[in-house]
């Protein structure tokens, strides 16, 4: 898998961990990775069906030599194992695993995220579809017992025929929760299963003995009620319980499941003279591969011929196709809209930015956050407990209840050991972070765990680099100029202007020539071109005499810019000149026939959501601090435009690390927004790191938290979406033991003596079946958090 640490602030990533070739090895998340502390592997694990299973693993493998530290993660199935290669290997971490009671094994070889989470969709699609069979044929027999214990109570027969469908109930759908406590039990376990199993199997054996021996009851001064009808509705409620709660952990992995569907099966190639259609398993390296209109991509590449406007939502969010042309990247899942290429297949598999997608989502939502430490903590040892509370109640009931007390302090003690649900403990937080996550791609945002969201929460100072991250990161013209006397127009002065750039490596030239193209303007043919470092170039187009530089070599005469000025600037021109720096822009004037003509301004212009990002971040209480290593004119335009006070100018990557460190020092939770590569050690320094992403060549693993649309407002939304996941995990852990502190007394009927309340052992069961299903449903509240 991919190894997503978080925490470590104050030192950068390693070098690998920036270079999407050195994702190849680590894509699949059952193969090992190396780190600073050992090596670390995920292993599947198959059985678990509460939070007790997930700590009965997690126990036995930190309880393993070699194990540094051991997360099982509840929702996703998984267990991520820190370990000494030298001591512990796969192999035996996977025994370790089975012998706790649990199956496990390290997927084929070869495999890779995707065909993971396909296979782990399958199984919980499989799971689902036998949950819902046996809790259809659970609720019918437990509606005909409940029917006859109602109507023929007095009746022979009808006290055989509840044994009768009791046991099947036991036998048949109620099996798992049997199978389930004797494989805990024989590996020295406690898991819910336990509970059911002690419960459900107490209240058959004494029935059975009251249906066998009812005159011993009667001789020891009991009642011999039967409460067959108690153990179907039991078994069939949670069933019950379980099968809404696998249908809602199936909704939770939506936005990893729609991943996943965007991986096409085949891919049309060029092969020859040719055209085949083969499995994208079977593409390789630098095969041509043929897209129609309104086809989906099938491998990352880049295009070879023709052109195509590609709906790339699946990966920043953004709806609004871009067009593709001869050397874009394209990306795999991605769509095509309209016209038609063909691109050369480069990335494949593991390397894909869809399976490296897949793959950091799959290890974001198997990552544990720190508030989930006490669940942690209580499941570890609730199921003992609450055996003991329900011997304590039996007996207690038993000595001091009176001529009923046996029965009542059974009837007590079953709904004890039913109504206990470790299981909302168990998913307070892993649902929470699994929604959150998937919400976060929704918007754009790809979030790297539970402690990342966490952290994210706490933020109150939000320090942006510049270049790239409030600014676009390239040189591109602002405005045209004009000269009211100039004899040329704009579009000419353009023209004029790209055709002398045309022939210049100059950055700024460049943009001169896009500026053109973008506006469908013809680049006419230079003649005599020539450059001169340091002042501009020149050379003759349509007969005109063309000079475009700064001023003082625009405005020379016919020979170098060493020549005194000659052509006055116009006023308006020179206007525009002063106003460059204030504006953060660079001008460049042209002259034509030795007359200034125009100042074309050109600016590493600010990101159209930048003022939006920083009103965003006013709103949710954060304040905005530009660091930047640009010149003080420059950081101060760029600030006013996006709307910050707060500037520091003239940093070097250690001033910005001091700068994180004082704001943190003073009690800050601080995030550093940067383009993951040039500010990797501020984003280190910082709480949170958050990198800058653009479309396809999205910097997946720089950072704590990627926006992938390369978008300032992402860091707003990241904010936001964090604080209502926190919020739902508090609300989650709350009801998870709030329930418990008060439901297990309820069933144990500490409240009879003052209210004469008393829960029975078939409305325990719907309490419980209701209580983790709760959780989650919270959970799925954050699918609508944060608008777009």
């Amino acid at each position: 898998m991919t190894l997503v640490q978080l925490g470590r602030r104050g030192a950068p990533p390693a070098p690998a961990a920036l270079d999407p070739a050195a994702t190849a090895a680590t894509a699949a998340t059952a193969a090992t990775a190396a780190t600073t502390d050992g090596r670390t592997v995920t292993i599947p694990v198959t059985g678990m069906h509460c939070a007790g299973c997930s700590a009965t693993v997690q126990r036995a493998l930190a309880a393993t030599p070699g194990v540094r530290d051991a997360v099982v993660n509840l929702m996703t199935a998984n267990a991520t194992i820190t370990y000494d290669s030298a001591i512990a290997s796969p192999p035996a971490l996977i025994e370790v695993i089975r012998g706790s009671g649990y199956g496990a094994e390290l997927p084929a070889a070869g495999a890779n995220a995707m065909a993971e989470q396909d296979a782990l969709d399958r199984a919980q699609d499989a799971e689902y579809a036998v949950l819902r069979t046996r809790t259809a044929a659970a609720l019918g027999v437990a509606a005909v017992a409940m029917a006859l214990a109602m109507l023929a109570m007095h009746v022979a027969w009808s006290r055989w025929l509840q044994f009768a469908l009791a046991t099947v109930a036991v036998a048949w759908p109620g099996r798992r929760f049997y199978t389930g406590a004797a494989r805990a039990v024989a590996h020295r376990g406690a898991n819910m299963d336990v509970l059911i199993a002690l419960g459900t199997g107490a209240a058959y054996l004494y029935s059975l003995a009251a249906l066998a021996v009812p005159g011993w009851f009667m001789k020891a001064g009991l009642t011999p009620d039967l409460y067959f009808d108690a153990v179907a509705v039991i078994i069939a409620l949670v069933l019950l319980g379980h099968t809404l709660e696998a249908r809602a952990k199936r909704t939770t992995s939506g936005a990893l499941r729609a991943l996943v569907s965007l991986q096409e099966r085949t891919a049309r190639l060029r092969r020859g003279d040719a055209d085949v259609e083969v499995a994208v398993e079977q593409v390789v390296r630098g095969d041509l591969v043929i897209v129609r209109p309104g086809e989906r991509l099938p491998v990352d590449g880049t295009v070879s011929d023709g052109e195509g406007a590609v709906d790339e939502s699946m990966l920043t969010g953004e709806a609004m196709p871009v067009v593709k042309r001869a050397g874009d990247r394209v990306v795999g899942g991605t769509v095509n809209g309209a016209g038609a290429f063909r691109y050369r297949a480069t990335t494949l598999g593991a390397d894909s930015v869809l399976a490296r997608l897949v793959a950091m989502m799959r290890a974001a939502q198997g990552t544990r956050a720190p508030i989930q430490a006490l669940a942690d903590r209580v499941s570890a040892v609730f199921v003992p407990v609450v055996i003991a509370i329900a011997v304590v109640t039996l007996v207690s009931w038993g000595t001091l209840g009176g001529p009923q007390g046996w029965s009542n302090g059974l009837l007590s003690a079953v709904a004890v050991l039913i109504i206990a649900c470790p299981c909302a403990m168990g998913l307070a937080v892993p649902t929470a972070v699994m929604v959150a996550t998937g919400r976060g791609a929704q918007l754009g945002v790809l979030i790297k765990g539970g402690e990342a969201l966490q952290r994210a929460a706490t933020v109150d100072r939000v320090v942006f680099d510049k270049t790239g991250t409030l600014t676009e990161g390239k040189p591109a013209v602002a405005r045209v100029i004009v000269a009211p006397e100039s004899p040329v127009g704009r579009d000419e002065v353009v023209a004029l202007a790209a055709a002398v750039e045309s022939r210049s490596e100059h950055p700024l030239g460049a943009a001169i020539v896009a500026h053109a193209r973008a506006g469908g303007i013809a680049i006419p043919e230079v003649m005599a071109f020539a450059a001169e470092p340091g002042g501009g170039a020149r050379g003759r187009v349509r007969a005109r005499e063309v000079r475009v530089g700064n001023a003082r070599f625009a405005a020379a005469p016919g020979g170098g810019g060493g020549a005194p000025a000659s052509a006055p600037v116009p006023a308006a021109l020179a206007d525009a000149l002063a106003q460059a720096g204030d504006r953060a822009e660079t001008p460049v004037v042209v002259s034509v026939d030795a007359a200034v003509v125009a100042v074309i301004a050109i600016a590493d212009q600010v990101k159209a959501g930048a003022r939006g990002a920083v009103e965003a971040l006013d709103r949710l209480g954060v304040e905005s601090v530009l660091v930047t290593g640009d010149i003080e004119a420059t950081a101060q335009a760029v600030a006013r435009q996006a709307g910050i006070t707060r500037v520091v100018a003239g940093a070097r990557p250690e001033r910005k690390i001091a700068e994180l460190a004082a704001l943190r020092g003073a009690g800050h939770g601080v995030a550093m927004v940067g383009d993951g590569i040039n500010d990797a050690p501020a984003l280190a320094a910082a709480d949170i790191g958050i990198a800058m992403g653009t479309g396809t060549d999205v910097a997946i693993e720089a950072g704590d938290v990627t926006l992938m649309r390369g978008d300032p407002r992402g860091v707003a939304r990241t904010i936001a979406l964090s604080r209502a996941t926190m919020r739902v995990m508090r609300q989650n852990l709350g009801w998870a033991f709030g329930y418990n502190v008060l439901m297990i007394p309820l069933a144990a009927g500490v409240f009879v003596p003052l209210t004469g309340w008393r829960l029975s052992p078939m409305l325990a069961s719907a309490a419980m079946a209701l209580s983790s299903v709760s959780v989650v449903a919270n959970s799925l509240r954050l699918r609508r958090a944060v608008r777009a």
